[in-house]
C-alpha cells in the first residue's frame, strides 16, 4: 500500500490523516512535506492520526520527532491520534511515548490545543 495523507481542518487545528507505511522513503517524504506545507502556510496546530498507519520503523519514528520539533520551534504544537497497536508498542519501546502527546479520541485531542 503506498502511503497517503489526507489533510483536513477543524478550526485552528490541521489534522493528518496518515496511511499505509511510515518508513524510509515515501512514507517518511510525505510526512516531511505535509507538516512543511502546513507550517509554510501558517499552521501550527497539527494532530497526526496514525490509525490508517500499518508499518513504522526508525526512520519513521525519527520523522515523527523532527515534526515533533519543527512545530515546537516555531511555536505550535504536534500530537499524535489513534496509534494502532503496533506503532504505540514502538513508541514505548523507545520511550518516545514521553515526548508525544497523544490521545484516542479525536474530540479531546482538538480540545487540548
Amino acid at each position: 500500500m503506498n502511503p497517503e495523507a489526507a489533510v483536513r481542518h477543524a478550526g485552528e487545528v490541521a489534522i493528518i490523516d496518515m496511511k499505509g507505511r511510515l518508513t524510509l522513503g515515501e512514507g517518511c517524504s510525505l510526512l516531511r512535506n505535509t507538516v512543511k506545507e502546513l507550517i509554510g502556510s501558517g499552521r501550527r496546530q497539527i494532530l497526526l492520526s496514525l490509525n490508517g498507519v500499518t508499518r513504522i520503523d526508525s526512520s519513521g519514528l525519527g520523522e515523527l520527532a523532527a515534526c515533533y520539533a519543527t512545530a515546537s520551534r516555531l511555536g505550535g504544537q504536534f500530537k499524535i491520534l489513534n496509534a494502532p497497536g503496533k506503532v504505540n508498542d514502538m513508541l514505548q519501546v523507545t520511550r518516545l511515548f514521553t515526548v508525544f502527546v497523544t490521545f484516542a479520541d479525536e474530540a479531546e485531542a482538538i480540545r487540548s490545543f
